[in-house]
């Protein structure tokens, strides 16, 4: 199950959960203001989720409907580039 990082990392981009992850699947850009979660690099570990500061990661499955949004920008992302 991916995992998804939402409105609350806008801005803030704390970067512990990017410490934490064993396979380095969680990126961003300079120009980005949060970060993103690789679906296809992510193991699913969940260790991103215990450390967030500002408790934004959620499964793809449990984000709050008010982040929905969020999937579709997380998948986009990847989509997007060429990492």
């Amino acid at each position: 199950m991916p995992f998804i990082i939402t409105e609350p990392c806008l801005e803030v981009k704390d970067a512990t959960c990017v410490t934490v992850c064993p396979v380095d699947c969680i990126q961003t850009t300079d120009d980005d203001k949060m970060f993103f979660i690789d679906p296809v690099t992510c193991i699913d570990c969940a260790y991103c989720e215990s450390v967030c500061p500002v408790n934004a990661i959620f499964d793809e499955f449990t984000v709050p409907a008010k982040w929905r949004e969020y999937i579709r920008k997380n998948r986009e992302f990847f989509a997007n580039s060429k990492r």
